[in-house]
């Protein structure tokens, strides 16, 4: 393999195995390539608030790529050092188009270190009572909240989604936001149109002179897409969604059988 100057990575389904842990050979294997030169990013689809318990796992690494590169996070400080936001008025225009179109919906949004859901979930529940039941979980009605602008607008379908759902909200949304998934397609997260995982990396790492060929990046689900194409060497984990793999210039060992490790041992010979 060719000389790399940095790693990029997906942390859900990709680094993480699937209880959420970083394996012990997992973090051996990012500190090597640490100490060896190269520069490590972590660029996921969670939220900055999401951040801690990796930071406690994984230790401090720096700048963190979060919300499908809405933001740019500091854990060190506690500090969003960037961000791409939707504007409240165009998603006030998309809330009332999408629950047009997709009446059962449950929306949702991502503000800074706010979450916010709409109060119409405990009529649809969606099983998320147990698991958006944070804290500091704001429920109303979804209009109230976006006197601000929005990192991400979350909606959720019922679960199994139809196959297309992604697409079929993206038609709804135009070029206004760029809808993707990290989970299923019941699951789906529109951002600002120029936001991806690939344009954060790209802006963060050239400030290093870190070209892209000179990345490896991994991922796992439609999210990491731009990514794993934008990339010198994409690589997609076994148990990625057909698309990544697809796309990917190699497909390594599953999230649980630390695939990233596998790559990043040989990476350093």
């Amino acid at each position: 393999m060719k000389s790399f100057q940095a790693i990029a990575t997906d942390l859900d389904g990709t680094l993480l195995r699937s209880d959420g842990t970083v394996s012990a050979r997992t973090r051996a294997a990012v500190i090597g390539a640490e100490d060896s030169g190269l520069r490590f990013v972590i660029a996921t689809g969670r939220p900055p608030r999401w951040i801690a318990p990796i930071v406690e796992q994984l230790g401090d690494r720096g700048l963190v790529i979060c919300a499908n590169g809405a933001a740019v996070y500091d854990p060190a400080e506690h500090r969003l050092v960037s961000c791409v936001e939707l504007k409240a008025e165009v998603v006030l225009s998309l809330v009332d188009e999408i629950q047009e179109a997709f009446p059962d919906a449950l929306l949702g949004c991502e503000q800074g270190f706010d979450f916010s859901l709409d109060e119409s979930f405990k009529q649809k529940n969606q099983g998320l009572v147990g698991s958006w039941k944070l804290e500091g979980l704001r429920v109303g009605p979804i209009r109230s909240f976006l006197d601000r602008d929005v990192l991400k607008l979350i909606v959720r379908l019922p679960s199994p989604a139809a196959p297309g759902s992604a697409d079929a909200l993206q038609s709804v949304v135009g070029d206004r936001a760029l809808v993707t998934h990290s989970i299923d397609e019941s699951f789906l997260e529109l951002s600002h149109p120029s936001v991806h995982k690939a344009a954060a990396i790209e802006q963060l790492l050239s400030e290093s002179g870190i070209a892209a060929s000179q990345v490896v990046a991994f991922g796992d689900m439609p999210n990491d897409l731009e990514m794993i194409r934008w990339a010198g060497h994409g690589v997609a984990v076994a148990n990625a969604d057909p698309l990544l793999k697809a796309a990917a210039d190699e497909v390594t060992a599953s999230n649980d059988e630390d695939g990233v490790a596998v790559v990043i041992e040989r990476l350093l010979g």
